[in-house]
């Protein structure tokens, strides 16, 4: 389980980084708005919610990934 969890946390977290640094380079945080509202959080804050954000985005494509490659397929046939 461990094994299973470090296989998805590890890459998604590197994907995280790389999210992280490509959105915040095109994007202010003091600038930002949520349902047309100013963010008042500090520009850290917001840096650290971002990356939560991507972090948890990220882990939940790699299990999918993941899922999709474990299910059984019925098809017999090769593509």
């Amino acid at each position: 389980m461990l094994r299973l969890a470090l296989t998805i946390l590890w890459p998604s977290f590197l994907v995280a980084i790389v999210a992280e640094g490509c959105f915040f380079s095109m994007f202010d945080p003091s600038q930002l708005t949520v349902i047309g509202e100013q963010i008042e959080l500090s520009a850290i804050a917001v840096y650290t919610l971002g990356f939560f954000f991507f972090w948890v985005f990220c882990a939940l494509a790699s299990v999918l990934t993941y899922y999709l490659l474990k299910i059984p397929t019925n098809n017999k046939s090769s593509i």
